[in-house]
């Protein structure tokens, strides 16, 4: 894993600034967490400090040299996190890893233990389900769940293993609170092309139209979606595996590889060793060291470059106040500016995930982005010091595993291009506020003639009534679509991809539409202009929820502006028509367990976490109410209100 000699181009000057004010905004916080994660590093195996008997409940069930290893204290420990489950294509591929690493890490001298599973839920099999309303607030659980895995005070070192939307966050919110320990993110790659996407956009959007079967719909969602591995489309499972690899937390290459190939077993159990040698010595990493804020900018950077998920404008936010660092809306939105878009994968265009790393993949981009001041160079990795031997792919030579340069040009500039030629000047990512507050849009898939649309609303609270309107010819007209009640407070805001095919639709049959939502939309919105994760949402009083039938919206992404054209005043007199469902209707599928995540989660610019603010008083002082000090004509569920204006 050496470093290529290319010299880096100086760093561009809003990279610079960004960084910088990242910086010192979260000078404080980054400070105390970073002293933490000091205080907590042991020189040797932190578990010398376990009392005997603590000590042999930890290493009973263990056998042979692993366990005369952890009972004499010479070896590191690692754990071993895992999000394998067998119904999951993306996570299938990992029941054989712990195997593979146990050995690996024994090898390097060390001892690995699987030491907890977490939960690992499937957005696609829950869409338009009640399912779909646990799935942000999974993340939630999964950073639990790592945090009780880790929590022996066995462990060295991690390994993380998982894919998904909001797996990858999770684990990396629960590593960060054990920030002295080095941990090495382990993914499992995605399955081969099948179905090309946009034909199965196609058949999506015949189905909506009543012009295909339901067999038709399903041969080709089963064409699509067909084998082992994630899923070949840029949403946010595969956006997780390009933001962490050039956050630096994967080993170079190791995004993209197919799994049950013999270069995934190699670079799964490259992994283990690695994580040995981060674990102690002058190579010693940990977690604390590769996620600074240069890190969290280049992450970011890649996220815009290729167009990626908007499902981390809100990941990427929790996972930096974990590390103690204050990301902003206003960071993506400042950098997008910068940015241009390099690669077209869908939704963004037609090639998959596949063709983006057959045409030079994360090694070409990262590559590209550095000759030009794009990316922070000097960062710390789990492959050593410097970001640019993530230009190099990994290959296997006579069956060992070793880095090799790649070509310096794109292979197909129809799917990733460089800097100098890019598919976009930004990218496309952009924030829009108004008197409705403020909101997320993904353009970078949108055609320009469409980044404007002003049109009278139609006001829904639910996908059914939306689809029952639509099938009944009711929005066959200039629309925008209000969605509201779909926020993290009032149902754990699930994704919307469900409207997509008959938003489509109305497009296609002329019509100027856009969609105006408190809920998400992930990497998976397309061609519809979409003003996404409104803040305030509905039910917390947000503007967004005295919106009436007929009133007329004006969203515009060119010039970042989201408005409804009533008088402020008006808009403030008018009662709430609808509210958040009550504990009560918020019930089946599991819901009811998640109450108490509802009533604590935060607002979607500040990650919708339910863990609360960094400090109290640093929410004081920037004039935010502290998580759960305020209702909505006596909704439980609402954290503060906030009038139109403010």
């Amino acid at each position: 894993m050496s470093s290529s000699p290319n010299p880096t181009a100086a760093v561009h000057r809003v990279l610079a600034d960004v960084t910088d004010r990242i910086a010192e905004r979260s000078a404080d916080t980054r400070a105390a967490y970073l002293a933490r994660s000091a205080a907590a590093f042991e020189e040797g195996p932190v578990r010398r400090g376990l009392a005997c008997s603590n000590l042999a409940h930890g290493f009973a069930a263990m056998d042979g040299v692993d366990k005369q290893a952890l009972r004499q204290l010479r070896a590191p420990g690692v754990a071993i996190v895992s999000s394998y489950n067998d119904m999951l294509s993306a996570h299938q591929p990992m029941q054989e890893y712990p195997a593979w690493l146990k050995k690996s890490v024994r090898a390097a001298g060390g001892v690995a233990q699987f030491a907890g599973g977490v939960p690992a839920m499937c957005d696609g099999i829950t869409q338009g389900r009640p399912g779909m309303e646990l799935s942000l607030f999974s993340r939630e659980v999964i950073a639990m769940a790592t945090a009780i895995a880790l929590s022996h005070d066995m462990f060295d070192a991690a390994l993380l293993l998982g894919v998904c939307d909001k797996i990858v966050p999770g684990l990396l919110i629960g590593a960060l609170s054990f920030g002295h320990l080095p941990a090495v993110l382990v993914p499992a790659g995605p399955m081969n092309s099948g179905l090309p996407n946009k034909e199965k956009a196609r058949v999506r959007q015949l189905y909506a139209e009543g012009l295909a079967t339901r067999e038709d719909l399903l041969d080709a969602e089963a064409a699509s979606y067909h084998s082992a591995g994630t899923c070949t489309f840029y949403g946010t499972a595969n956006s997780n595996q390009m933001v962490v690899e050039v956050m630096g937390l994967h080993l170079p290459g190791a995004s993209f590889v197919p799994p049950n190939t013999p270069l995934r077993q190699a670079l799964t159990e490259e992994a283990g060793r690695r994580v040995v040698e981060l674990s102690r010595g002058e190579a010693y990493t940990p977690i604390s060291q590769v996620l600074d804020e240069k890190a969290f900018v280049n992450g970011i950077v890649a996220l815009l470059a290729t167009g990626g998920s908007t499902n981390h404008t809100m990941h990427l936010v929790a996972i930096a106040a974990a590390a103690g660092i204050q990301l902003s809306w206003d960071d993506f939105s400042d950098l997008s500016a910068v940015v241009p878009l390099l690669a077209r994968v869908y939704p963004n265009g037609s090639a998959d995930i596949n063709h983006f790393h057959a045409a030079g993949g994360i090694q070409f981009l990262v590559g590209t982005l550095l000759d030009a001041g794009l990316l922070h160079e000097d960062v710390q990795t789990v492959a050593g010091p410097g970001l640019r031997r993530y230009t190099q792919e990994p290959i296997l030579s006579d069956g060992e595993l070793v880095w090799r340069d790649v070509p310096t040009r794109s292979l197909d500039e129809e799917v990733l291009r460089p800097v100098w030629r890019p598919f976009a000047p930004d990218g496309g990512l952009r924030m829009v506020e108004g008197n409705l507050g403020r909101a997320v849009t993904k353009v970078s898939a949108v055609a320009p003639e469409h980044r404007v649309v002003e049109a009278p609303a139609r006001v829904f609270t639910s996908q059914e009534a939306f689809r029952i309107a639509f099938e009944a010819g009711e929005l066959d007209r200039d629309v925008v679509v209000v969605l509201r009640q779909q926020g993290p407070q009032a149902n754990g805001m699930p994704e919307l991809h469900g409207l997509t095919p008959a938003l489509g639709v109305l497009m296609d049959r002329g019509f100027r539409v856009a969609l105006l939502t408190d809920g998400r939309m992930s990497g998976a919105s397309g061609k519809v202009p979409a003003a996404i994760q409104v803040t305030p949402e509905a039910a917390v009083g947000g503007p967004i929820a005295r919106i009436a039938d007929g009133d007329v919206v004006r969203f515009d992404a060119r010039s970042g502006s989201l408005d409804v054209l009533v008088a402020d005043e008006e808009l403030a007199r008018r009662d709430l028509a609808d509210a958040p469902p009550s504990e009560a209707a918020w019930s089946g599928t599991g819901r009811e367990l998640f109450g108490a995540l509802r009533r604590a989660v935060g607002p979607a610019d500040q990650g919708a976490s339910v863990f609360g603010a960094l400090t109290p008083e640093l929410d004081l002082a920037r004039g935010v109410p502290p998580f759960g000090s305020g209702t909505m004509d006596g909704s439980p569920y609402a954290l503060q209100t906030q009038e139109v204006g403010q």
